[in-house]
């Protein structure tokens, strides 16, 4: 069977390597052999330190590369050439393999028997595209070939992205020129929805739930064009915006930038489940990706992405090698008083003159602030005494101190050293101030459902294990300064999202020395 081949296979080349980065290789091999061979769907979820590095490939790609039968690897962008010109023929040099590799956008041809390797966000846009207008246009992959999808903790994103309809300022000048009769009609109704969107006090955010003011003027438009008896005339994606802005389980929003003075409606479903469940039944999928369920079967993700019953394995970090050094203060106020603030400032500038006492020539710290203004008061603060090492979102270098939100350390975290010390002001919770969030916990509360629990607590979980990833491999600090781990009762999920970890309620001398000596190794 090909699941003794590839553990053979595998095996080989690992005892030729010398070595065994990840110790979950062979099992997670055989387990995508498996589905490979039965054709039924699989999750499997690894460690965050795994996904940081990228050492679990290998127990996917041999399996599909062995596999004698068509497949497709569906890869996210940032790692597609990686795998493509380094990973793959390096694998094909050192095993048996004969199966042709492709790299494309579409199914190179019917009579095609080898490895598809394409993007996963393009895989998905054209199954959801095929889904909702089943034309041969849109055929770019066939049904029933066995797809691979890495990365499956962005799939949401993903989807959410590609479901939603934004109309810019080049879709109004679209639709002015459907009806060059009608310019000044439009362009009047453009400046209304404008101003009643400038009308709301401004976020953090830049964006605002659509309501009452700015749908009646949406709704004028289409009805003084006379939207249902010349619906074929309009631009493309101004029908796509109607489509989904009369259907009751939607969300919109507007975008906008007040320096341009430019705003952008945007609207998409609130829930995809429905939407993404055709998309699975199209074909066997094996999902692998870190942190997407506290849970082994991961109910809450396959629920909120539409996945049916299948095969779901969790694969545990390894408890003695990817241990963080964790200090938990429990002095600290909670993040929603007044005395917070100011706190969290000292704490941070008392931490950052400890590590760079014990730490004088080498090692970076981050700084992660959910809080905006909070982000934006402590980088001038901090700049004031630490000087240039300070930098808001930009590299860094020896002894700097990078000040970051989530996203940003979410998508570049790979491009900067790894730090000695990871600090972390509040927990990632998605703040219900931002009226997309909002919107979202609206529906679960529509739906009679424990909103907190199905949506804001996993999202932080997931957030807070990727982000202290990187620490893992030099077993660094993290700082969690959250007072609500120690007195809330959802501390304890966090505590586990965080294991391995040696806690302690004051930052001990002896971890700082510790990772004064892992970078002179690293």
């Amino acid at each position: 069977m090909i699941e003794t081949e590839v553990h053979q296979r595998l095996q080989a080349y690992m005892r030729e390597q010398g070595h065994s980065p990840w110790p979950h290789h062979l099992t997670m091999a055989r387990l995508v052999a498996r589905a490979l061979r039965v054709g039924r769907s699989a999750l499997m979820q690894t460690d965050s330190l795994a996904a940081y590095q990228g050492t679990y490939r290998l127990s996917y790609l041999i399996p599909v590369l062995l596999w004698p039968e068509p497949a497709i690897l569906a890869l996210p962008e940032k790692v597609l050439e990686t795998v493509v010109h380094r990973d793959i023929p390096d694998l094909q040099q050192r095993l048996p393999v004969i199966k042709p590799v492709q790299m494309g956008d579409r199914w190179p041809d019917k009579n095609f028997r080898g490895l598809l390797v394409t993007s996963a966000q393009g895989w998905l846009q054209s199954r959801l595209s095929q889904t909702a207008t089943p034309t041969p246009d849109f055929h770019r992959f066939p049904a029933g070939i066995p797809t691979l999808i890495d990365s499956a903790g962005d799939l949401e994103q993903w989807a959410r992205h590609a479901m939603q309809t934004v109309l810019s300022t080049a879709d109004w000048e679209a639709l002015m020129l459907a009806y060059p009769s009608e310019r000044s009609l439009i362009r009047d109704l453009r400046v209304r929805i404008t101003h009643a969107v400038f009308q709301h006090p401004a976020n953090p955010y830049n964006c605002h739930l659509i309501e009452d003011p700015e749908k009646a003027l949406i709704e004028e438009l289409f009805a003084l064009l006379d939207m249902p008896r010349d619906f074929a005339c309009w631009p493309l994606r101004w029908q796509t915006f109607w489509q989904q802005f009369q259907q009751a389980d939607r969300l919109a929003w507007s975008q906008l930038d007040r320096s341009s003075g430019t705003v952008s409606l945007c609207c998409g479903p609130t829930d995809i489940d429905q939407r993404l469940a055709p998309v699975w039944a199209q074909q066997p999928v094996v999902l692998m990706g870190a942190a997407l369920d506290a849970e082994k079967q991961a109910s809450k993700y396959r629920a909120r992405l539409g996945l049916g019953e299948m095969t779901c394995l969790n694969f545990g970090p390894d408890r003695h090698n990817d241990l963080i050094h964790l200090y938990l203060p429990d002095h600290l106020p909670m993040p929603n008083t007044s005395y917070f603030q100011s706190a969290v400032v000292q704490e941070v500038r008392s931490l950052l003159i400890r590590n760079s006492a014990a730490n004088p020539s080498t090692g970076s710290t981050v700084i992660l602030v959910g809080d905006m203004p909070l982000k934006a008061q402590m980088a001038t603060l901090l700049a004031a005494e630490f000087g240039s090492r300070v930098q808001v979102e930009s590299p860094i270098g020896a002894q700097g101190v990078l000040i970051t939100g989530w996203d940003y350390w979410h998508r570049h975290q790979a491009d900067f050293a790894v730090p000695d010390l990871l600090i972390i002001t509040t927990l990632p919770i998605p703040s219900l101030e931002n009226p997309v969030v909002a919107g979202r916990v609206a529906s679960y509360k529509r739906h009679r459902q424990d909103w907190f629990k199905a949506y804001l607590l996993p999202a932080a979980l997931s957030e807070l294990q990727h982000a202290v990833a990187p620490v893992r491999s030099r077993q660094g600090i993290v700082a969690l300064l959250d007072n609500r781990v120690n007195h809330r009762s959802y501390g304890r999920q966090v505590l586990e999202a965080l294991s391995p970890a040696a806690r302690s309620t004051h930052l001990n001398a002896d971890w700082l020395e510790a990772t004064e000596h892992t970078s002179e190794y690293l």
